[in-house]
């Protein structure tokens, strides 16, 4: 499976889910590989931060910030058991391949009015996408949100009938992440990130349920 967390505007967490979730997945036994497709190198940073702090390497991440994604990435999906995208800002070539490319997009998004991060442009190329790919999921995924906080709620409530949906599962802002990836490690390896750890857990889970309705369609 191909998973792209794509979103044109920066900030939202695009990278942060991505590494999560993808040492989530191998912590259960799953062969993961991490594209960058951020010509800015997140992930790239972070696994030679990891490296730097002599710790295992869990997954394997490559640089593909290009437009050719959408032929590089299920080449590569061959040998593992998950392919996750860590997507570009404001890059419309580089965002249709990986619109191409992927089995499941997950739109992060931080709780604020709907026109504030669901941008016109980034819906139109999703769109677009589907012409040509028009089994492709998406979800809308809130990320950042305050403990109970009204706005993440007003957030929920709003996206409950729109397109593409929003997922059950909601990821807090927790400064564990950031503490996590300074040091290139994930939530799920700081004791003191238990809260943080079982929402990507959660996270995984409800991507997991996704998958299985799909296959059982």
């Amino acid at each position: 499976m191909i998973v792209a967390f794509l979103n044109q505007k920066g900030g939202v967490g695009k990278t942060t889910l991505a590494l999560n979730l993808a040492g989530e997945l191998a912590s259960r036994g799953k062969r993961v590989t991490v594209i960058d497709a951020d010509p800015q190198g997140s992930a790239l940073d972070w696994s030679q931060q990891r490296s730097r702090e002599g710790l295992p390497r869990l997954f394997g991440v490559v640089g593909l910030a290009r437009d050719t994604l959408h032929r590089e990435a299920p080449e590569l999906a061959r040998d593992v058991d998950h392919v996750v995208i860590d997507g570009p800002p404001r890059v419309a070539a580089l965002m249709r391949s990986a619109l191409l490319a992927a089995d499941l997009v997950l739109i992060p998004v931080q709780p604020s009015p709907l026109d504030g991060w669901a941008s016109a442009e980034m819906l139109a190329l999703l769109a677009e996408a589907r012409i040509y790919r028009p089994d492709l999921l998406a979800r809308f995924v809130l990320n950042r949100c305050g403990a109970r906080t009204v706005l993440a709620r007003e957030t929920a409530e709003m996206l409950a009938d729109h397109d593409p949906p929003v997922l059950a599962t909601t990821i807090g802002q927790r400064i564990a992440f950031a503490s996590a990836a300074q040091t290139g490690r994930l939530v799920c390896e700081l004791d003191e990130a238990a809260t943080a750890a079982r929402e990507v857990a959660a996270l995984v889970n409800e991507i997991s349920r996704l998958r299985a309705g799909r296959a059982g369609t």
